[in-house]
C-alpha cells in the first residue's frame, strides 16, 4: 500500500516531496528539439512559428526537469514578443478554485507571501515561478486550469455519482458533470501503469486511477476550452505533466469533445532517453508534435 501511495504521487504530482530551487543555468547542448513531422532537429523558434496558425501548446513536462522548465520560460517569452498580450499561460499545478487569488496576486493586489499561503502551490514552485512573475510583470493571464485533489479523491472513491452530491459552488472547480472518462488505448495505458496485464485474465488494475486522471484531464480541458471563448484570440501554453498529452490522449482528447475547433500542437519531453542526445526519434514519434529530449546528466530540480 505505501508503494502504491508512492506511486500515485509521482503520476500525479510531487506534493510531499520537498523541492530545491534550481540554480541549473542550460545551455543549448542540454537539450535537442525534434519535430515528430519531419524527424529532424528544430530550434524553438520554429515552435512559435508554428503558434501563428494555432490556438494551444500543450507542453508534456516532467515535473522534475530543472532544463524543461527554463525552456518553458524561454517559450512562453517568445510567445510574449511574437503575441504581445495574447501570450496566455495555462497551468496543471494551480487548481480552478484560487483562480481569484491567482488574479489578485498578478494584479498586485495582494503580497507574494499570502499567494503563496493561499494558492495552494506546490512544493516544487520554483520550477514555475519565473513564468508566474513573467506573466505578472506583463500584465497576461495566468489560468488556474486544474481539479482540486479532494475533489479527484471523490471521484475515485465515490466515482461520478459522488461528485453529483457536491455543492454548486464547488461544482464551479471542475469541469461540467458528467465528464467523460478514459477509454480506448489511454485506458489501457493508465491500467498498465497500475499493473493491469490484458494478457493475463485474472489481472487487475491495483488502483483504479481512471476516475481522477479522467477528471483531472477533463478539467484542464474545460479551463482551456473557457479561456478561449472569452478571449478567441489567445495564444495559450498549457503545461502538464507529459502523461496527460502524450499520444494525443487526456486533455487533447477532452479539449476537442468541448470544440473540435481549438488547434493545438503538443510537446513531450523526456528526460532519461537513452544515448542521448543520439536518440532514436522514431521511437517516441506518437507522443507529440515536438519532441524535447533533455541531457539526463543535468541536475534534477528535485
Amino acid at each position: 500500500m505505501k508503494q502504491l501511495f508512492t506511486l500515485l504521487g509521482f503520476l500525479f504530482f510531487s506534493i510531499s516531496l520537498i523541492a530545491q530551487e534550481s540554480k541549473v543555468v542550460i545551455s543549448k547542448k542540454d537539450y535537442v528539439i525534434y519535430s515528430s513531422k519531419t524527424g529532424k532537429q528544430i530550434k524553438p523558434e520554429e515552435i512559435i512559428e508554428d503558434l501563428k496558425d494555432t490556438d494551444v501548446l500543450f507542453f508534456g513536462e516532467e515535473h522534475n526537469d530543472s532544463v524543461g522548465h527554463q525552456l518553458q520560460l524561454m517559450l512562453f517569452e517568445m510567445m510574449f514578443k511574437s503575441f504581445a498580450d495574447k501570450a496566455v499561460i495555462s497551468m496543471e499545478m494551480f487548481d480552478r478554485d484560487v483562480q481569484y487569488i491567482m488574479d489578485e496576486y498578478l494584479a498586485g493586489l495582494t503580497k507574494q507571501s499570502y499567494f503563496y499561503k493561499d494558492s495552494r502551490k506546490w512544493s516544487n514552485y520554483k520550477d514555475y515561478e519565473p513564468m508566474i512573475e513573467f506573466a505578472k510583470a506583463n500584465g497576461l493571464d495566468v489560468i488556474c486550469a486544474n481539479a482540486p485533489f479532494r475533489y479527484v479523491n471523490v471521484a475515485t472513491s465515490k466515482g461520478i455519482e459522488g461528485l453529483m452530491k457536491l455543492s454548486d459552488q464547488a461544482k464551479k472547480a471542475l469541469a461540467p458533470l458528467p465528464y467523460n472518462l478514459a477509454d480506448g488505448p489511454y485506458k489501457d495505458k493508465l491500467n498498465a501503469m497500475m499493473g493491469h496485464d490484458p494478457s493475463k485474465p485474472d489481472s487487475k488494475p491495483a488502483y483504479d486511477m481512471i476516475p481522477g486522471q479522467s477528471l483531472w484531464d477533463a478539467t484542464m480541458a474545460y479551463s482551456i476550452y473557457e479561456k478561449k471563448k472569452a478571449r478567441p484570440d489567445a495564444k495559450i501554453l498549457h503545461l502538464n505533466g507529459r502523461f496527460h498529452t502524450d499520444e494525443y490522449y487526456g486533455i487533447v482528447q477532452r479539449l476537442k469533445e468541448y470544440d473540435p475547433n481549438i488547434k493545438v500542437l503538443v510537446i513531450s519531453l523526456d528526460g532519461s532517453a537513452e544515448n542521448y542526445p543520439k536518440v532514436k526519434v522514431d521511437d517516441y514519434k506518437q507522443n507529440g508534435d515536438y519532441l524535447i529530449f533533455t541531457d539526463p546528466s543535468v541536475a534534477k530540480s528535485y
